[in-house]
């Protein structure tokens, strides 16, 4: 599974820096290391969405706040 966070200028101020440590995080503490791949890029084209996450090509606007049940909803429970 192929995760990717946008880092571009408008994400960033939204919180991307912390939804990727907080991914870094819980994909490790759910030993997920050798089924997600976590990945960063610039400006995904959807910036007043909030921080860019897509999870194997599929669009999500992601929080610091919600990135915990992002995590469990989308990634621990498809992989």
């Amino acid at each position: 599974m192929k995760v990717t966070v946008c880092i571009g200028s408008s994400c960033h101020i939204k919180g991307s820096r912390r939804v990727v440590e907080q991914l870094q995080l819980l994909v490790a503490e759910n030993d997920l290391s050798d089924k997600v791949e976590l990945g960063g890029t610039f400006c995904m084209g959807q910036c007043q969405k909030g921080v860019c996450v897509t999870v194997d090509d599929t669009f999500y606007s992601v929080s610091p706040e919600n990135v915990g049940e992002f995590f469990e909803t989308n990634i621990k429970a498809k992989v």
